[in-house]
């Protein structure tokens, strides 16, 4: 049996290799990969190697986002078992250290995150995987959903961290995956309204589809709001988006800043008691995530622009920078 995994070899380069078939130790299951969304920092460790301080220094297995099948299980495995379609957390934490003790595992010094350099991700045929990484996923949720509960839990743990309540009036900067979604859930928390503000048309199309309301930087709707919720990374948009908030309004930055460095006005800031927030990935958000989208109260139609086999993993990668209607790219790494 070979296990075809898709490998970064290079900037730019992608190669398909046979990797080892892996055997599920205790307390791992194998998993086979079916649904693979494309993330912007695939997108980045491909074209430039680095984001921040994680630097690609040799080969490396891109993909993080990931739904499919387990194959098999390892002595101790209780929460899944073969046959299982499965939604996968990204991250295993090493559970022992002081962070992990206190619960607050995604903070966790030694945490093993899939296409995080040094550690592969998931285009690959089979892995094993710590099972208390893999979450059941009900039949009527497609693997491609599966697979967005990633992104999606990027949005529910922002809106946890910005404290984000019943009755709020919402801004959401930035109409990518991860905008869209938080927009989601702002809305299924019970936000009194959500505004989703972006350049792109396409994307502002989309955002009205769900029944957001939208706007354009320069055609901003004249109101205050309890929350931001900044997902773009642009520059200046937390600044502005900031400015925009009301008394004791609470924000999260969700999108990853360029620069190593942001200017904020915060001295003009400091009457309202405004909060801001900081996001490193997520925490528990898988079950509420998928509980989420199986009941329809978050819609993932719509976010599946393109999809591709595994051996296209290239063309998938350069995908958002080729096609101006692209949002979210699948890649199928059972499919050659």
């Amino acid at each position: 049996m070979s296990n075809k995994a898709a490998v970064m070899t290079g900037l730019n380069v992608i190669e398909i290799q046979d990797r080892p078939v892996p055997v599920a130790g205790p307390g791992q299951a194998i998993v086979r990969p079916i649904s693979v969304g494309v993330c912007g920092s695939d997108v980045a460790y491909f074209h430039l190697g680095r984001i921040g301080n994680y630097i690609v220094t040799g080969d490396i297995i891109l993909g993080h986002e990931v739904a499919g099948d387990v194959e098999s299980v390892g002595e101790g495995v209780t929460n899944v078992k073969p046959g299982d379609r499965v939604a996968i957390e990204p991250g295993t934490p090493c559970r022992q250290c002081a962070d992990c003790l206190k619960g607050n595992y995604h903070l966790c010094p030694d945490l093993v995150f899939m296409a995080t350099p040094p550690y592969d991700g998931c285009l690959v045929q089979q892995m094993a995987l710590d099972a208390r990484t893999l979450f059941p996923i009900p039949d009527s949720m497609t693997y491609e959903q599966g697979a967005l509960i990633e992104p999606l839990s990027v949005g529910l743990w922002g809106a946890h961290r910005a404290n984000l309540q019943p009755g709020d009036h919402v801004l959401v900067t930035g109409a990518g995956p991860v905008g869209l979604l938080a927009a989601e859930v702002a809305k299924a928390l019970g936000a009194a309204d959500v505004v989703v503000s972006d350049v792109s048309e396409f994307r502002l199309g989309l955002a009205a589809k769900h029944g957001f309301e939208c706007e354009t930087p320069d055609s901003p709707v004249d109101r205050r709001f309890d929350v931001l919720l900044e997902c773009s990374g642009a520059e200046g948009v937390l600044a502005n988006g900031l400015a925009r908030l009301g008394n004791a309004g609470r924000a999260a930055m969700i999108g990853l800043h360029k620069s190593p460095a942001l200017s904020l006005p915060l001295a003009s800031l400091n009457p309202q008691e405004l909060t801001i927030a900081l996001i490193n990935r997520y925490n528990g958000t898988w079950p509420i995530g998928i509980a989420l989208a199986a009941s329809g109260r978050v819609n993932l139609d719509d976010f599946v622009t393109d999809e591709f086999t595994l051996s296209q993993t290239a063309e998938a990668l350069n995908n958002t920078s080729t096609n101006p209607k692209a949002l979210k790219a699948i890649i199928h790494p059972q499919e050659l």
